[in-house]
């Protein structure tokens, strides 16, 4: 009797261990409390790194709950997490949630960033989004891939130094550079030499150049006075100068008709053009008239009359020249 009532509290103090064990496991290990009411939330990542089942929920650095469960979504391209979050915390709908580390090496949690606490509380399995955590490793990729960048930069930094110090920087280059430099410096010096000049000239002939420079003031002011002295005659006999234009366009349209009418024959100048015979007489009628006219010229008057009557009828021809008769007009 006695050794079974032992094996009974034995049994008893066993099992209470259990229990207690049981209720430590949930209390400590899964982050959830069998004194305080939780909500869900699903918290939707692209990555949720080295986060872990059972990880903490912080608020401002409060543990407000745990992560209860991590699930791959359907299409493979991103992650719901979980959380268990305490009745007795009320989490605004514009909180960040964000997946930190404690320390560098340290377990990962998620954080929740209270903003500007505005709008309603999240309720049951509301749907929130989470920002991934920051990924080392990525980190030292990219970190590698830009330090392979920068060694191929420096690289090809190194080759285009190289081709400049052998194209560019050679002794010919140089020399040539050299030479050039040499020859402009020479021809500053002459600049200088030049200008020299000119100031000295300019100093020894001062009053000369003011004098041209008032010279040249004064022709300006004048050619502008004369000009301003044509405008008012050209405004004052405006109508005398259209009236002579429209003249000499009219005289000139005349010339033109009476041009026209010589070549066209019509006229007494054109029909003498024109007529073969006419023109011949008249051609005749202007050699009489200079064998009359170099006549009287050489005789005189008197001359001219005397001789022509006292002339015998066998004098030779060159003792006076005598007109030559035209042909009757037509």
């Amino acid at each position: 009797m006695e050794q079974k009532r032992l094996e009974t509290k034995v049994g008893l103090f066993v099992f209470v261990g259990l229990a207690l064990l049981a209720v430590l496991l949930i209390q400590f290990s899964k982050g959830t409390s069998l004194f305080h009411g939780t909500y869900n939330l699903q918290l939707h990542a692209s990555n949720v790194g080295g986060l872990q089942e059972r990880a903490k929920v912080l608020l401002a650095g409060v543990q407000v709950g745990s992560v209860s469960d991590i699930k791959l979504s359907d299409d493979t391209k991103s992650v719901t997490i979980l959380l268990k979050i305490y009745n007795n915390f009320k989490i605004y709908g514009d909180a960040r949630f964000v997946i930190e580390q404690s320390g560098f090496l340290g377990d990962q949690y998620v954080a929740i960033v209270p903003t500007d606490n505005l709008g309603s509380y999240l309720t049951n399995n509301a749907p929130v989004n989470c920002e991934p955590p920051f990924n080392l490793q990525e980190v030292a990729r990219s970190a590698a891939g830009f330090v392979n960048r920068i060694d191929d930069t420096a690289q090809k930094l190194d080759a285009s130094i190289t081709d400049l110090r052998r194209v560019v920087l050679n002794v010919n280059t140089l020399t040539n550079f050299s030479i050039t430099m040499n020859n402009m410096r020479a021809v500053s010096e002459q600049a200088m030499g030049t200008m020299n000049g000119i100031n000295a000239i300019v100093a020894t002939n001062g009053s000369q150049v003011s004098l041209a420079v008032s010279n040249l003031l004064f022709f300006s002011q004048e050619l502008t006075r004369l000009a301003g002295s044509a405008d008012t005659v050209l405004a004052t006999n405006a109508p005398e100068i259209t009236a002579s234009v429209n003249n000499i366009k009219s005289s000139t349209d005349t010339l033109k008709k009476i041009m026209d009418d010589l070549q066209s024959g019509r006229g007494l100048a054109g029909t003498v053009l024109q007529n073969q015979q006419l023109a011949t007489n008249v051609q005749a009628i202007a050699d009489n008239l200079s064998v009359a006219s170099s006549n009287l010229n050489r005789l005189g008057l008197w001359g001219f009359l005397w001789h022509k009557e006292a002339l015998p009828t066998n004098a030779p021809p060159h003792a006076l020249q005598t007109p030559r008769q035209s042909n009757e007009l037509p």
